[in-house]
């Protein structure tokens, strides 16, 4: 059974809920093994195939060319290997200065538009105000003029505002020609002032950045402070935690291998008592090959030919067929010395009737129940304070619990009669001290024994 869920790479849920925790265990590390070895296969099919593969370049495709060096090989540049090369600080440095320069000479160059606008505007409204004021005066000589314009005193009184305008265009004149220099020497100003906004914002905003970068770099060496103390701490755990495992996978070995060698004694002594030719020695006997025993179970069944079942039974009367056919005939459930069923033997019956035959036991007590989801039997187990069912997997050598590196046994009795001495697993020493027998009048397991009739009808 174990040979085809690897082959599947499935498992019926109601399969799984009959296997006990360690035999979960066992068989997610087999489905991953052969997960990886089916990958691995994978990957080395398809790196051949690449490695085969000729190379066709596509139509249009781009190609580069590399310049190389005296030694034939690419040419490479090394930023910084160099003399004339500048460190990455300096690049950065100079960058800084480039950006605050250009940034003050964008400040000034708008501050000096913004004071000639100023000094245009102001040269625009002075030379309203004289425009105004020439327009005020003629007005005035125009009308002086009507009034007085045929008396002598009249005429004096024209030549005398005419000379006064000539003097204020002379004035006016003048005024402009201060405007027009002191506009130059504004202009003049403006670029000096220019210049030395433009040194003193470029001096600022650098030593903004210088600043800016000093508190990053300071915040980043501390926080890379953080990140390497809390590495350090999960590497300290990491650490603690892989030798612990190492600790524990150390003790298992060590324990199973102690468990092989007991139950290697165990066998060794039983074959001597049952009157073995070969006698006992203290070294346990080398395990058989795999490939021997793949090829003495074929030996075994030459004539094999039973068809093909499914993976599990699909109803209840294909496990009462599987029991006549192949189990009955085996002596399955009974007590060799007898010729009798078994008191720990019972029929098809659930997991929770089990439990419930097992709940007012002690420590040890068990049953074996013949299963209705696999082709084999299920050991009910009773501990302190729960109930374990162990699958028992059925094949042409024998009996084994589920699972890799089982011992076989030739009979169901014989396993049941081995595990009263050892432990079914190192980590929960399950020994079967106590069977629980029947309880029910017809027995649980009548329907598996009685004989089985043949209804014809006549057509």
């Amino acid at each position: 059974m174990l040979q085809q869920i690897l082959k599947d790479m499935y498992i019926d849920p109601e399969i799984l809920k009959e296997l006990d925790e360690e035999q979960k265990q066992i068989l997610f590390v087999k489905m991953r093994e052969e997960q990886v070895r089916r990958w691995k296969e994978k990957e080395e099919d398809f790196e051949e195939e690449i490695r085969l593969r000729p190379r066709q370049p596509k139509p249009g495709a781009k190609k580069v060319n590399f310049r190389t060096g005296q030694d034939g090989c690419e040419w490479v540049w090394v930023m910084g290997e160099h003399n004339s090369d500048l460190t990455i600080e300096e690049i950065l440095e100079q960058e800084a200065q480039r950006k605050a320069q250009a940034q003050a000479e964008t400040e000034a160059l708008e501050l000096r538009e913004k004071e000639e606008l100023q000094l245009k505007k102001k040269i625009e409204e002075e030379k309203q105000r004289m425009h105004q004021q020439t327009e005020r005066l003629e007005k005035e000589l125009k009308q002086k003029e009507a009034i007085t314009r045929t008396s002598q005193k009249a005429r004096e009184e024209v030549a005398k505002i005419e000379q006064l305008r000539q003097q204020y265009e002379e004035a006016e004149k003048k005024r402009l020609q201060e405007l027009s220099e002191e506009q130059t020497r504004l202009r003049r100003k403006s670029l000096e002032n220019m210049e030395t906004v433009k040194k003193r914002r470029s001096t600022e905003i650098y030593d903004r950045w210088r600043e800016q970068r000093q508190q990053i770099d300071k915040q980043a060496e501390e926080a890379s402070k953080v990140v390497e103390a809390s590495f350090k701490e999960q590497e300290k755990k990491s650490k603690e935690a892989d030798k612990e495992m190492r600790t524990m996978a150390q003790r298992a070995r060590i324990e199973y291998k102690e468990s092989l060698r007991r139950t290697n004694n165990m066998i060794q002594t039983t074959k001597a008592f049952e009157g073995s030719a070969t006698p006992p020695e203290n070294k346990p006997p080398i395990p058989p090959k795999k490939h021997l025993m793949s090829r003495q179970s074929t030996l075994s069944a030459p004539n094999n030919k039973s068809k093909p079942r499914p993976l599990r039974p699909r109803n209840h009367n294909m496990v009462i067929d599987w029991f006549f056919s192949e189990e009955k005939d085996k002596g399955s459930g009974l007590n060799p010395e007898t010729g009798k069923i078994a008191t720990w033997f019972h029929g098809i019956i659930s997991r929770l009737e089990a439990e419930k035959l097992l709940a007012d036991k002690g420590t040890g007590a068990f049953l074996v129940r013949v299963s209705e989801r696999v082709w084999g039997y299920t050991i009910s187990y009773q501990e302190k304070n729960r109930c374990k069912h162990f699958l028992v997997d059925t094949t042409d050598l024998g009996y084994q619990f589920f699972g890799a590196n089982q011992v076989i046994h030739k009979s169901l009795a014989e396993l049941v009669n081995f595990h009263k001495d050892t432990p079914i697993t190192i980590s929960g020493q399950e020994r079967l001290v106590e069977a629980v027998g029947q309880i029910s009048d017809p027995p649980d397991y009548c329907e598996l024994f009685q004989e089985r009739r043949s209804v014809s009808t006549a057509l």
